[in-house]
């Protein structure tokens, strides 16, 4: 929990009328294990950085979202999107349809800015590099990269394909071609850390489970955003990421009951992604 940032703590208590009430502000992170002078440092940076205005002062104060969308901020919940994506997977109700899609690019170094973020966005899609501009993955994630390419004005540097006959370095086999490709174990222990959070009761009283549900967030966020996802077809079983999360349905389905109408859009956010 002492990893979370301060400013997710912010903006996960953000009200669907666009407040944070510093009393429930403080409480929450100091069960978090944040000082009152983290909050203060961090409420300061956000009026200056002008995504917040603030009426009143200290525990008393009202926080109000000004100058940004919705969902600036730090990532409180992974795309809509792949969430839902991870859980049809974890339903069986994605099969793998044994294609490897590959992605290769030759960028100049005086376009070294537009390189790095090409290479970032098939990172974050999940792809994995297999030598210098090639990355591989099971999933048809071709739309999203040649869009962002594209955006980068780099649509000419790209070459997509696919296939069913990959060998890396003499190794074909589709499971230990991810086990090679892929940081498994750490994987799957960043999901072990969901399930333990996501089992584990959260403390009485509407400040404890506030906490919780900001603790459970940050876990979801940090297990998720580096998974890429793989099918089921291609991974040890049971996976831990699909135990992982259905505790963690299970965990925000309680916390959403218990909490007020008037609660955090976090619920809301979380409710909607995982329907």
């Amino acid at each position: 929990m002492s990893a979370i940032p301060t400013r997710m703590v912010v903006h996960a208590l953000v009200r669907e009328d666009g407040t944070v009430a510093g009393e429930e502000l403080y409480e929450v992170a100091a069960l978090l294990g944040m000082t009152d002078q983290q909050v203060r440092l961090c409420v300061k940076r956000l009026v200056t950085e002008g995504r917040f205005t603030v009426e009143g002062r200290g525990r008393r104060a009202v926080l109000r979202r000004a100058g940004a969308e919705p969902g600036a901020g730090p990532a409180l919940v992974p795309e809509v999107e792949f969430v839902r994506h991870a859980y049809r997977q974890d339903r069986g109700l994605e099969p793998w349809d044994g294609l490897w899609h590959a992605f290769a690019f030759a960028v100049p170094e005086s376009a070294r800015a537009a390189r790095d973020s090409l290479r970032d966005a098939l990172t974050g899609l999940g792809a994995a590099p297999v030598q210098g501009g090639l990355y591989v993955t099971p999933n048809a994630i071709g739309p999203y990269v040649r869009a962002h390419a594209a955006d980068l004005d780099l649509a000419e540097a790209l070459t997509c394909l696919s296939t069913r006959d990959l060998a890396v370095g003499g190794t074909s086999d589709p499971r230990a071609l991810a086990e090679r490709l892929w940081p498994l174990p750490e994987i799957a222990e960043r999901y072990g850390e969901l399930r333990a959070l996501a089992e584990r009761p959260a403390e009485p009283g509407l400040p404890a489970g506030l906490a919780h549900a900001v603790a459970l967030a940050a876990a979801f966020s940090a297990a998720m955003l580096p998974d890429p996802l793989l099918p089921p077809e291609l991974l040890p079983q049971p996976w831990p990421g699909a135990t992982a999360r259905a505790a963690a349905s299970e965990a925000w389905a309680r916390l959403g009951a218990a909490a007020p109408a008037t609660g955090p859009r976090l619920f809301r956010l979380y409710g909607e992604a995982l329907a």
